[in-house]
């Protein structure tokens, strides 16, 4: 796969690679550990893929949620549906608001399935589910604090420079544990895992503190309050 900005690049190379002596064809996507990426290093063909896959998985949910109750609904979805909705979530966050908009579609439609009439012997309701984004970020922040503050070293390449420290105001909240935002006029780019996670990482720390004492459970339990007191969708100020 040739990934340039240049329309000329792909004509270059074309039947110039070779192995074994057979020619290799270049392809418009490639799949990594089952997430697809395209020449153009977008995720749609991928959210595509899975958007489908779990749609036909809520369709065979349908067919037998006359036989379970609310839990074993609840219980089904969460094993054999979000996780298609969630593999690998943190390297195709960039990709364009529709298309995370219509994975949360698909978890609204099994929602409703499991939040249908039930016989009245099962009157408790269920505790909604986090939405989609809400785990993402959450599951974001955990990795940034391995990568940040525990030094893991397979995670070395997401750890950013600290962020110079600035008046804190009514409206801008700083903290120590701040780090330094990418920029890039590219909004994909604002989108991606360090652009919007050292964004939320700044907002995130100065609203807890000790997070230099925190283990990854603590972590996980401060950013899912974190979250919960946000709006969703989460709106992160591009500077």
């Amino acid at each position: 796969m040739v990934i340039s900005r240049s329309p000329a690049a792909g004509p270059a190379v074309e039947g110039r690679l070779r192995f074994g002596g057979v020619p290799l064809p270049l392809q418009e996507a490639v799949k990594v550990l089952g997430v697809e990426v395209d020449r153009e290093l977008r995720f749609d063909g991928h959210i595509k893929y899975i958007a489908k896959k779990a749609s036909h998985r809520v369709s065979a949910l349908r067919r037998v949620a006359s036989f379970l109750d609310r839990g074993g609904k609840l219980l089904l979805y969460k094993a054999q549906i979000r996780p298609y909705l969630e593999y690998a979530a943190l390297s195709w966050m960039s990709c364009a608001a529709s298309h995370t908009m219509r994975l949360d579609s698909i978890q609204r439609r099994a929602l409703r399935l499991v939040d249908a009439a039930d016989p009245p012997a099962q009157p408790e309701p269920v505790s909604p589910l986090d939405s989609l984004e809400h785990r993402r970020d959450m599951a974001a922040l955990v990795v940034f604090h391995k990568a940040q503050v525990q030094g893991v070293p397979h995670l070395a390449g997401l750890r950013q420079s600290p962020g110079i420290a600035t008046r804190s105001t009514r409206t801008v909240l700083t903290s120590g544990d701040a780090v330094e935002v990418p920029r890039s006029r590219a909004s994909q780019h604002q989108r991606t895992f360090v652009g919007r996670v050292s964004r939320m990482w700044n907002i995130f720390t100065a609203a807890v503190p000790h997070i230099q004492e925190m283990n990854t459970q603590s972590v996980k339990l401060a950013a899912n309050r974190w979250r919960q007191s946000k709006p969703t969708p989460l709106t992160l100020v591009i500077p």
